[in-house]
C-alpha cells in the first residue's frame, strides 16, 4: 500500500524531478515507511512512491522498482492478494525474484502477459509501468476501483498520482472547474468518476488500463460489473460458503497484523466469522461506540467479539470527539464528500494502536442485498410507469411535490418528470439535491457551464432483474464514487490500509451467477446461510447502517460550524446531510484555491 505519482513526457523537462518530488510530499501520509523517486535514462519518465510496507518490510520492497535489466519500472498502490500463486507459475516460465513483494511480481506479470497482466491480479491496485525499450506507459486500477488513480493528460505530458492534491501540488494543474462534475456532485452527494472537481484532472475508471505512447493516452475497458453469466453454481450456498472463505484467508495475506472492523452487523461479523473457519487463530476487532445513540452498535460488537474469542478494542465518540475529529478530516478530504468520517475516526484509532492492516465489511449489502434500495429503488420505478399512463395525474402531483417542504418530496416529485427507469429512480432514491437545486448551486460556486442531466441515463439491458440492476448500480456509483474513495483517503490519511473481502474478484466471480432471487433474498439469506455459525442475534436483525447521529450534532453541538450554511445556502438547506454537501464543497474550494496560489 502505498502512494504513486509520475510524469511522462516526450521530452524530459527541467523541472520533471522537483514537479514530481512536490507530488511526493504531498503523498507522505499514504507511506510513512520508505519513500523513492526514479527517473528514466530517457528522461521521458518520472516516478515517485511513498511506502507502507505490508509485504516484505525490508529494503527489497523498495519502490519505484526496477527488472534486472532496467527496461522496466513500476510505482504501485495496493495489495496483490494471489501473487504467492502467480508467483509460482512465473517461476515455471525461468523468471526468478530477489523480493517477496507482490509489487516485483506484477512487474513479472507484466513482462510475461503485457496488459494482459491484469487479468491474473487478485487484489487491489493502482500502478503504472514504464518501458523504457519502447518508450511506453502503462497505467492500471483493478476492478471495482478500490484504489484510486488520478491524471491530467494535456500537450503530450501525462501527470498521475494517488491524490488529487498530489497534482495540485505539482504546480502545473489549472485550477477550472467542472461544472458537470459539481452538478453530479450536489445530485449524489460525491464526484462522480471520470470526473473530478478540475476540468483537466481525470480519474481512471474502475476496472481500466490506460496506454501512453508517444504524447498519446489510450484508455481501455477490461472489466464490468455484470451479473449475467452462465456460470450458475450447483450449490450456491456452498459454493459462497467456499468463495468468502477463500476471499478472507487471502484477505489475511500480509507480513504485518491484521485487524477487522467491527460494527455489529452481519458483515463484519461474517467476517470475524470466516477468519475463524479460515484458521486465524488470533483476531483482533475494533468498533466505534457513541454513548447515548439510540442506533449505537457498540453492545451487540462486544458480545460478537465475546463469542468468537477476540481481541476487542472500543473507541468511544460523543459529540464533542466528533466536531474535533471533524477538523481534522476536512484537512484529509481529497475530493467533497457526505461520509468518511467514520472512517477517519476509526483509522485514527486503529493506527494509534499499531495497526496497519483492517478488513472492512463494504461491498456486502451491495452483493447480496441488503439495503433498503433494492426493494425501494424498482417501486419508485413502478409508480412512475404507472403514472405515465396518466400524464395530467402524473404532471399535476410532480408539481405539488416539487413545491414541498420536505427534500426526499421535492426528488420524488422531480422524478416523476423523468423517464421511469431503474436508473433514474436510484439517482433519486441516493440523492441530496433535485436537478433544479443542484444547478442553482452549481452556478453559485462554479462560472464553468453545467450541461449535465442525469435524466439520460439509459437502464443496462444487461440487467436480467431489477435488482440485478440495483445491485450493479449500488456497486459502481455509490461504493464506487463514494464508500472506496472516502474509505481510502481516510484511512491512508494514518497509513492504515484498508481491505475489502466482499469486493473480491474472484468471490464475486463465484456468486454473480446465483439468480437475484436467491443472491438478493430478503435479509441477506444467502449470506447468513453461507456463515452458519453467525450468532443469532446478529443473524436475524434488521438492516441498520451505521452513522453518526449527525441530525442532533448539526442541531446542537455542531451548530455553529454550520450556521453560515444555513444563512447564505441559496436553495433550503434542511436535513444534515444537505448541508454538510455545501459545506464541505465550500472548503475544498478554498482548500483548492488557496493551494493552486501557493504552489504557483
Amino acid at each position: 500500500m502505498c502512494g504513486i505519482a509520475g510524469i511522462l513526457t516526450r521530452e524530459a523537462g527541467p523541472d520533471d524531478r522537483r514537479q514530481v518530488a512536490a507530488m511526493q510530499d504531498a503523498l507522505r501520509h499514504r507511506g510513512p515507511d520508505d519513500h523513492g523517486t526514479w527517473q528514466a535514462p530517457s528522461g521521458q519518465a518520472t516516478f515517485a512512491n511513498t511506502r507502507l510496507a505490508i509485504l516484505d518490510v525490508s529494503r527489497a520492497g523498495h519502490q519505484p522498482m526496477s527488472t534486472p535489466d532496467g527496461r522496466l519500472t513500476i510505482t504501485f498502490n495496493g495489495a496483490i492478494y494471489n501473487f504467492k500463486e502467480l508467483r509460482r507459475v512465473l517461476q515455471q516460465r525461468g523468471i526468478q525474484f530477489k523480493s517477496n513483494t507482490d509489487t516485483e511480481v506484477i512487474l513479472a506479470a507484466y513482462e510475461a502477459f503485457g496488459e494482459g497482466c491484469v487479468d491474473h491480479l487478485r487484489g487491489m491496485f493502482a500502478f503504472a509501468i514504464w518501458d523504457e525499450r519502447e518508450r511506453t506507459g502503462f497505467l492500471a486500477r483493478d476492478r471495482f476501483g478500490i484504489k484510486p488513480l488520478y491524471y491530467q493528460a494535456e500537450a503530450g505530458r501525462l501527470m498521475f498520482a494517488s491524490e488529487v492534491r498530489a497534482l495540485l501540488a505539482s504546480g502545473k494543474v489549472r485550477s477550472d472547474l467542472d461544472g458537470d462534475a459539481m452538478f453530479a456532485y450536489f445530485r449524489a452527494g460525491s464526484v462522480q468518476e471520470p470526473r473530478t472537481l478540475l476540468k483537466s484532472v481525470r480519474c481512471l475508471e474502475a476496472g481500466h488500463v490506460a496506454t501512453w505512447r508517444d504524447g498519446r493516452l489510450q484508455t481501455r475497458q477490461y472489466w464490468t460489473v455484470s451479473f449475467t453469466t452462465t456460470q450458475v453454481p450447483a450449490e450456491p450456498v456452498e459454493a459462497t460458503h467456499d468463495a468468502l472463505v477463500d476471499s478472507v484467508r487471502h484477505h489475511f495475506v500480509s507480513d504485518v497484523p491484521v485487524g477487522i472492523l467491527m460494527s455489529g452487523g452481519i458483515d463484519s461479523t461474517a467476517l470475524v466469522a470466516l477468519a475463524r473457519q479460515a484458521g486465524v487463530a488470533e483476531v483482533r476487532t475494533f468498533t466505534l461506540s457513541m454513548p447515548g445513540f439510540e442506533a449505537d452498535e457498540a453492545d451487540r460488537a462486544r458480545r460478537t467479539a465475546e463469542h468468537f474469542g477476540t481481541q476487542h478494542e472500543e473507541y468511544r465518540v460523543d459529540a464533542i470527539a466528533g466536531r474535533d475529529l471533524f477538523t481534522g478530516f476536512l484537512r484529509a478530504m481529497d475530493q467533497p464528500s457526505i461520509d468518511g468520517l467514520n472512517t477517519f475516526a476509526v483509522a485514527g484509532f486503529t493506527g494509534g494502536r499499531g495497526m496497519k492492516v483492517m478488513l472492512s465489511g463494504l461491498g456486502g449489502d451491495e452483493i447480496f442485498g441488503g439495503y433498503p434500495s433494492f426493494a425501494n429503488v424498482p417501486r419508485l420505478a413502478r409508480w412512475n410507469r404507472a403514472l405515465a399512463a396518466a400524464p395530467p395525474l402524473r404532471s399535476t402531483l410532480a408539481s405539488v411535490l416539487r413545491a414541498s417542504g420536505d427534500p426526499r418530496h421535492r426528488r420524488l416529485g422531480d422524478f416523476f418528470t423523468q423517464r421511469p427507469t431503474i436508473a433514474a429512480a436510484y439517482a433519486t432514491y441516493r440523492g441530496i439535491f433535485t436537478r433544479a437545486e443542484s444547478r442553482i448551486l452549481t452556478e453559485r460556486y462554479s462560472a464553468a457551464p453545467c450541461s449535465a442531466d442525469d435524466e439520460d441515463v439509459p437502464d443496462d439491458s444487461r440487467d436480467a432483474t431489477p435488482g440485478d440492476a440495483v445491485s450493479r448500480l449500488e456497486l459502481s456509483r455509490y461504493v464506487r464514487n463514494q464508500l472506496l474513495r472516502d474509505s481510502d483517503v481516510m484511512s491512508m490519511a494514518f497509513g492504515v490500509e484498508l481491505r475489502t473481502p466482499f469486493l473480491d474478484g474472484d468471490l464475486f466471480d463465484a456468486v454473480a451467477g446465483i439468480p437475484a432471487a436467491e443472491r438478493l433474498a430478503s435479509g441477506k439469506r444467502l449470506l447468513i446461510d453461507a456463515v452458519p455459525n453467525l450468532p443469532d442475534g446478529v443473524a436475524w436483525r434488521p438492516k441498520r447502517c451505521f452513522q453518526f447521529p449527525f441530525d442532533d450534532w448539526l442541531d446542537q453541538e455542531w451548530q455553529q460550524i454550520f450556521a453560515s450554511i444555513e444563512r447564505t445556502c441559496p436553495v433550503p438547506a434542511g436535513r444534515w446531510y444537505r448541508k454538510w454537501c455545501v459545506f464541505v464543497l465550500e472548503h475544498c474550494l478554498e482548500t483548492m484555491n488557496n493551494g493552486v496560489r501557493a504552489w504557483r
